[in-house]
């Protein structure tokens, strides 16, 4: 790779030399996407019991993206505070310098295969479909940033053209698997939503297949214009893309989770204990699981009881009141010709 390195030299965008505007101007984007990611973890935290279990890895999934890249943002900003000096009206690049950019590189190894386990844990692929695709999706993400890391730090030390070429045409490949993956997931879940739930799946993805597109762009500019301005441009433009990547996309993903979640509870597929409203819509009414242990044709209590049976055409509902205290034990009914391992254990 020694010739590939020396084909030409260029200058590494984290150690030029910064004015005062330009430095200002990264560092606060740097911390409004720290706080914005923070943010979206906090809401997806308190919100993680509006999705049913069977799309909450897709939460867990946002927190865990949102938690590391909240971490990676914090790091960031205080190596760029420490990476330049002020002397003579601008701003020096210090050793420290090297570290406002490449720490990008762990965040988006960790989180951008993240990104690919939320976005599949909505989708209708189940099973060993479902696995196979989640191993070769995440597997795609990690060499999509791995291989763009070896080509703009680690050969040639990030300052040769060559390199940066070789290495961004490689990414770029694993890039387009993705690209075709996702189409794939998206037509295959199609005819398994309602209009509602695929518009924002699709949605969803499309925004994600559209900011990835600045990646390439930065990488680009980091390859061949070289200079304050053109730092400034890739700092503050990955700040924005990471928002919207992170913060937009799992929104409408946890959108896609809310509304697939209603459409199970309403098919008496799974139950939810809270009802489902989403834009101040309600979808869904709460539908308490079976107590185990506990069915409701065998309830004995203590003292003066009383129990009332409701049903409905999937629903069956028992309220036992002892004693003046009254509880609800509810239970799907399998009303369909299905088996009842298609429901899942309550």
């Amino acid at each position: 790779m020694g010739s590939v390195a020396s084909v030409s030299a260029i200058t590494r965008p984290e150690v030029v030399t910064l004015t005062t505007g330009q430095h200002d101007l990264i560092f606060y984007s740097m911390v409004v996407a720290g706080l914005a990611l923070f943010a979206m973890f906090v809401r997806t935290w308190t919100s993680t019991g509006e999705v049913g279990v069977r799309y909450r890895p897709a939460v867990l999934a946002s927190l865990s993206i949102t938690g590391v890249a909240t971490l990676a943002y914090v790091y960031l900003a205080v190596k760029l505070d420490q990476g330049y000096v002020y002397a003579g009206g601008v701003y020096r690049p210090t050793p420290e310098a090297l570290n406002t950019l490449v720490p990008r590189y762990m965040d988006w190894s960790v989180t951008v295969p993240l990104l690919m386990v939320e976005f599949l844990a909505v989708s209708a692929l189940a099973g060993a479909r479902a696995r196979s695709m989640r191993l070769v999706m995440m597997a795609s993400a990690f060499l999509m940033i791995f291989t763009g890391y070896l080509g703009a730090t680690v050969l040639g030390a990030g300052s040769s053209q060559g390199a940066l070429l070789l290495w961004g045409i490689i990414s770029s490949v694993f890039f387009a698997v993705l690209y075709v993956l996702m189409l794939r997931v998206l037509a295959s879940s199609r005819d398994a939503m309602t209009g509602a739930a695929y518009a924002s799946y699709r949605n969803a993805a499309i925004l994600l297949l559209s900011v990835w597109g600045w990646y390439p762009v930065a990488y680009a500019i980091h390859n061949w214009l070289p200079g304050a301005g053109w730092t400034t441009t890739i700092q503050v433009g990955y700040c924005l893309a990471d928002i919207v990547a992170k913060v937009g996309f799992g929104a409408l993903i946890h959108k896609v989770a809310k509304l697939r979640t209603a459409e199970d509870v309403e098919a008496g597929v799974q139950t939810h204990p809270e009802e489902i409203w989403v834009s101040s819509v309600k979808l869904s009414d709460g539908v308490q699981p079976l107590v185990k242990g506990l069915p409701a044709r065998d309830l004995v209590t203590a003292g003066s009881a009383t129990t009332d049976r409701v049903t409905t055409d999937r629903v069956t509902t028992d309220r036992a009141t002892t004693d003046g205290a009254s509880v609800d034990l509810t239970r799907v009914e399998d009303r369909s010709e299905h088996s009842p391992g298609r429901h899942g254990r309550l």
